[in-house]
């Protein structure tokens, strides 16, 4: 899930992800159906008897579900207008169609500029309904803000919502999501999963990264626990994004390493098993990893472990941090983790961060390796050399997923990835 779009299901039609599948619809159909969407708006707008905005609503969700449906609502100004007010109404209105249709339409990027050209204030509008703790349709909202997010326009425009919405102190307004998204049961009608993608989105932006960071707000510890959320994927793995994105900043690593925030056990420990190592090597662990239940497993989505490793990477990219990472035992959980991850490209990132746990340390000037500049033509060679391994990658999954299917495979108990 990590970093892909949201859809909902659309009744009568294909999910939403495969834009323009189909090819464009003939001429004569198109015009049928731009006529067929005009007279969709009057029962879309706000006054409608609520019979006729449900089906309606439900019609819209429908074409959503389709490449060339929600390419003809793109150029419908007027009706994505209706819906995106819809999408917010109190009851009887059906929100939850519309909102849904926000959420199929927000999946593709293309449509995002004449999504936000017909509603411009459709950030702050779902915002808001995503953080009303009374709102029925809230996950749909938060679903829709977490593909709209993923583009820098609109993610600049919901950080921009943000602080609208709670003029005053910097910072409020995330705070508020953070409330939103680390209380259990903010929204009794709504598990709120979906912010976590959003606000990992908003921790590309650099206002956001410093709302976190800020160590008087105690905003990363408490999302730490959520590393381990048993509940969500989704969840984790927008947790696990924003402590990523945090890491960039190399200042604050030494906060983030340190006793306040100790952030290592919690990337670590979704990466670790049920191990046992000697008591030598048990004594270098942090206590959180130390003699590990039988039965404990690792993280099972694989991009998540990906971006575990990725951010205990970047903690890397300092002498200081390299030496707290080595301190703390991290090469015995990762050594294990090699030897058991199925995953290619995943156990590929973990090979890099071993190299550069037992290797030698970077010749002087190197020390911080997210400031070393890169010659141009070194660039384009470490470019090639990944492109070539993520087609290595995706030859392995690919040769892995048809042993899977071969009957000599079930046969044999073959392990899933």
């Amino acid at each position: 899930m990590p970093g892909g779009a949201v859809a909902a299901a659309a009744d009568a039609a294909s999910p939403a992800g495969g834009a323009g599948a189909g090819g464009p619809p003939a001429p004569e159909a198109e015009a049928e159906a731009e006529a067929e969407a005009a007279e969709l708006l009057p029962f879309l707008a706000a006054g409608a008897r609520a019979d006729l905005q449900a089906a309606a609503a439900g019609h819209v969700l429908a074409l959503t579900g389709s490449g060339p449906g929600r390419t003809l609502l793109a150029g419908q100004a007027a009706l994505l207008r209706a819906l995106a007010a819809l999408a917010a109404a109190p009851a009887p209105a059906p929100a939850r169609d519309a909102a849904r249709a926000l959420v199929n339409l927000s999946a593709d990027p293309r449509l995002h500029e004449p999504l936000l050209a017909a509603a411009p204030a459709l950030p702050a509008r779902l915002l808001g309904r995503a953080l009303d703790p009374q709102w029925p349709w809230a996950e749909e909202a938060a679903a829709a803000l977490a593909n709209l997010s993923r583009e820098p326009a609109p993610c600049a425009a919901l950080l921009e919502a943000l602080a609208a919405a709670e003029p005053g102190e910097a910072g409020l307004g995330l705070e508020r999501l953070m409330r939103a998204l680390c209380t259990p049961g903010y929204n009794a009608r709504a598990p709120l999963h979906y912010l976590a993608p959003v606000l990992s989105n908003l921790s590309q932006r650099p206002a956001a990264r410093a709302f976190l960071l800020d160590p008087h707000r105690c905003v990363v510890q408490r999302l730490l626990p959520l590393t381990q959320d048993p509940d969500s994927t989704v969840r984790r793995g927008g947790v696990v994004g924003t402590l990523r994105n945090c890491c960039f900043e190399h200042r604050h690593h030494e906060w983030l390493l340190g006793p306040e925030v100790d952030i290592l056990p919690f990337l670590l420990l979704p990466l670790a098993g049920p191990e046992d190592f000697s008591e030598e090597e048990m004594e270098r662990l942090p206590v959180d990893l130390q003699y590990l239940p039988p039965d404990k497993q690792r993280e099972p989505d694989a991009d998540i472990r990906k971006m575990l490793i990725e951010a205990i990477m970047l903690l890397t990219a300092t002498a200081p941090g390299r030496r707290q990472v080595r301190d703390q035992g991290a090469y015995l959980i990762l050594r294990e983790l090699h030897s058991w991850e199925p995953e290619s490209d995943v156990r590929g990132a973990c090979e890099k961060l071993i190299q550069v746990l037992i290797g030698d340390e970077p010749e002087r000037g190197m020390d911080n390796l997210l400031e070393v500049q890169v010659p141009e033509d070194v660039e384009r060679q470490l470019q090639e050399l990944d492109r070539q391994e993520q087609e290595q990658c995706q030859r392995e999954q690919q040769e892995q997923r048809g042993q899977k299917l071969s009957p000599e495979s079930r046969s044999e108990g073959a392990a899933p990835t």
